[in-house]
């Protein structure tokens, strides 16, 4: 098979010449033959954020709705330009895609890509200090065995799809390496990556559909991802502000983890919608788990799965056939795994066997929210256990405290000392009683 980066690249690009601003950053501009490049005139005032990156006056920027207290620091996590949906135009350079013709982008700068064609890979090589912000305006590309984005080197790239366009990403064979690196997904990123705007993008993988080596924030869009790989993969962690999925994975929908790195890989939510059919993870991360907002509907082996998992607002509703949340040792930095529910919703629904709709190898809190769950066995934790707030239902009936289900654990939910033990290991003449466990004559 051809190895679509050893092709010989048509369209070397592209240098947008910007104009000057407070970050000062200058560029020449250049097409080929094959690429036809067009200026708009500048029509808006620039305004320079905490990054000295610059957004149209008439911008269309998004809020996030931040924890303060949680465990994941989410000071200065998004930046202005990162919850802005809308690219600044005024210097942009635009360009068609052309089957069998790489575009190389090797400045900094806006990039506005419209077409559909095959065999094209978009890729970006730039200062490692420099910013390349990409503008889907309804494109198309399918390849057979390469991303269709490919960061190389850059401080951030951002991959924003304009108001009202739809746009789809497929690949459709096996990827090829470049060189030592393993290109496992449609976009594939070395380095920090945005993925924000107004319009759609569609997404078709034989392996990953979005794999970020670095930092991957979402703050907006509207994305369908089919993989058989994981949805989105990050080494250090996955940010998401607002933004709206649906995922159908083979692996899991959202991946946090660095190979080399046990102390970093975190996920964190405070906004957006979730559709996700996972045959593994809904949400798996290495360190930490947050969610502080958003609607989550998961159906997985395990939705929510970390060291850590920390739930402090949001809707969620899990379908699982493992655990519906579990925490276990991932990171060696965490120290004790635990769960912890403050607020929101959570309903969990679980299928038959050996399952725990809340699974901690570590200690279990609730102290606020709605916890609403169908399972024969409702928690299981090694550590310690404790209800202090919140409404938490079992199999239709409201609980006041926190029995283990595990072998070993006492009498399950519901239980006495004269009961059968209602847990994993309930034996023959410890029969169900409540809720979940042996009743007071077992």
């Amino acid at each position: 098979m051809k190895n679509q980066y050893t092709r010989g690249v048509t369209a070397v690009l592209l240098s947008a010449a910007l104009a000057t601003t407070l970050s000062g950053c200058m560029g020449a501009t250049s097409k080929s033959a094959e690429v036809e490049v067009q200026e708009s005139e500048s029509t808006s005032p620039t305004v320079v954020t905490e990054e000295s990156e610059t957004t149209t006056q008439n911008a269309v920027v998004s809020e996030a709705n931040l924890s303060t207290t949680g465990v994941i620091d989410t000071t200065d996590l998004f930046t202005e330009r990162d919850l802005t949906q809308t690219a600044d135009l005024s210097d942009a350079t635009y360009l068609t895609v052309v089957s069998g013709e790489d575009i190389s982008i090797t400045a900094e700068g806006v990039y506005v890509l419209s077409g559909e064609a095959s065999d094209v890979t978009i890729t970006v090589d730039v200062d490692s200090t420099e910013k390349v912000q990409i503008v889907l305006d309804g494109v198309s590309i399918t390849n057979s065995d390469a991303p269709a984005i490919y960061v190389l080197s850059a401080d951030k790239v951002f991959v924003t799809t304009t108001e009202g366009s739809s746009n789809t990403l497929t690949v459709t064979g096996a990827f090829v390496a470049d060189g030592d690196t393993n290109t496992d997904a449609v976009i594939f990123s070395k380095d920090d990556l945005v993925l924000n705007g107004l319009g759609t993008l569609t997404i078709s993988s034989t392996d990953n559909g979005i794999s970020c080596k670095d930092d991957l924030k979402v703050t907006g869009g509207t994305y369908t991802i089919s993989s058989t790989g994981d949805g989105l993969e990050a080494n250090d962690s996955i940010s998401i502000s607002d933004g709206s999925f649906a995922i159908t994975t083979q692996a899991d929908a959202l991946h946090a983890e660095n190979d080399e790195d046990d102390t970093v890989g975190s996920v964190y939510v405070c906004g957006g919608s979730f559709d996700i059919d996972a045959v593994s993870d809904g949400f798996r991360a290495t360190t930490y788990l947050q969610v502080d907002g958003g609607s989550f509907d998961i159906t997985a082996g395990e939705a929510l799965e970390s060291t850590y998992v920390q739930v402090n607002g949001g809707e969620i509703t899990i379908s699982a056939s493992d655990d519906g949340i579990n925490a276990t040792t991932k990171s060696s930095s965490i120290g004790t795994p635990a769960v912890e529910i403050t607020g929101g919703t959570v309903s969990i629904t679980m299928g038959a066997g050996d399952t725990d709709a809340i699974d901690s190898n570590g200690n279990l809190s609730i102290s606020g929210g709605a916890v609403d769950i169908n399972a024969q066995f409702a928690f299981d934790f090694d550590g310690a256990g404790e209800l202090t707030g919140g409404t938490v239902t079992v199999n239709g009936e409201q609980v006041t405290s926190i029995t283990n289900s595990m072998m070993g654990g006492g009498m399950g939910m519901g239980g006495s000392p004269e009961g059968g033990m209602g847990g994993q290991m309930g034996g023959p003449e410890g029969g169900m009683g409540g809720p979940m466990g042996g009743g007071p004559q077992g």
